[in-house]
């Protein structure tokens, strides 16, 4: 193993949960991180990423063991190495938004063959603001349903993470963007992104909104992460034979579907992808990786950091992402 002189002796704080529950069940607490094991690295993070996951894994809706660091997404540099680590170094820059989760940590251990390294024209903050989002955009984009020039799509939540980098892209593609907002503040934003049509669903029926935006002829594909509360409107903004990718649940569950309304409402098709078993091995890592750094590199997709929060307030953090008080990506700073 290959390791600096000596770690810091100053202790390592994390946010860590002995139970599940609402944000106040989120605790600054020390924590021990140790050597990295043969295949591990070392991290000292400098930005970290938050996702409306983490408030699955706080609330329970997806079971982890307990206690528990939560976080998924971050980035810092590499302060000390396994033995069997041969494609990292110390001192460098390296980012990560798989499991296992624990990146609400000042310093973390992780299998060195889920992370990925960051390129000089990419910050460390806008690593650990996109990892999980924007690898997110890639599978949805290029392989959920691989979107081309002339398609038209529907995605709600336009202004949120996924959201404002999945507008940029399409439109990169050459689709037509239809997005969903909550405000009016978040559709400027996302029209900014690249929507060319923006529905307010406060406000507007966006079932209707879609008919009369396409002539009628609906979408080739919806991408739907909020789940319970738009799901099934979302069966009825797609052509015959067309996809909802549902992506996320951050109304709630969907509850069961009758299969039926699927045929009824025009052989449609209905999937559940994670991001997970998009980038399930190294090379769908790094490939995917590799793509989202290129549109960001190339300034075809930008990143906007709307929030920072110091990482011992992140339940605070959690309070504005689950109020809908949040923008684009979010970052925690230890």
């Amino acid at each position: 193993m290959t390791t600096p002189a000596s770690y810091p002796d100053t202790p390592v704080h994390a946010i860590r949960i002995h139970e599940h529950g609402g944000p106040e069940m989120m605790k600054w607490e020390v924590v021990e991180v140790g050597a990295p094991g043969a295949d591990e690295v070392r991290i000292k993070q400098t930005a970290i990423g938050l996702n409306y996951i983490d408030t699955y894994h706080r609330t329970g809706l997806y079971q982890i063991a307990l206690p528990s660091v939560l976080g998924l997404e971050g980035a810092g540099v590499i302060e000390a190495v396994g033995a069997n680590v041969r494609d990292f170094k110390i001192g460098d820059r390296v980012a990560c938004a798989t499991a296992p989760i624990g990146s609400y940590s000042e310093v973390r251990l992780m299998p060195a063959e889920r992370m990925v390294k960051i390129p000089d024209n990419v910050t460390d903050q806008q690593a650990a603001s996109m990892m999980l989002k924007g690898m997110t955009a890639q599978y949805l984009l290029r392989r959920t349903f691989r979107v081309n020039k002339g398609d038209t799509i529907l995605f709600h939540a336009a202004a949120g993470g996924v959201g404002l980098i999945v507008s940029q892209w399409a439109r990169h593609l050459g689709a037509t963007v239809i997005g969903t907002v909550g405000s009016e503040e978040k559709a400027v934003m996302a029209r900014a992104a690249g929507c060319h049509h923006v529905i307010n669903y406060r406000t507007e029926d966006f079932v209707a909104r879609v008919a009369e935006i396409t002539g009628g002829k609906k979408c080739d594909v919806v991408y739907d992460g909020v789940g319970k509360d738009t799901f099934l409107k979302s069966l009825d903004c797609v052509r015959p034979r067309g996809m909802v990718a549902l992506f996320g649940n951050a109304s709630g569950k969907v509850e069961p579907l009758d299969l039926g309304l699927l045929a009824a409402k025009g052989s449609l098709f209905v999937t559940r992808p994670t991001l997970y078993t998009h980038i399930a091995t190294r090379a769908e890592l790094v490939a995917t990786s590799n793509e989202l750094f290129d549109m960001v590199g190339r300034g075809i997709v930008k990143i906007d950091i709307n929030q920072t929060y110091p990482l011992k307030d992140a339940a605070q953090a959690h309070r504005d992402l689950e109020a809908r008080k949040t923008t684009g990506s979010t970052v925690l700073m230890p």
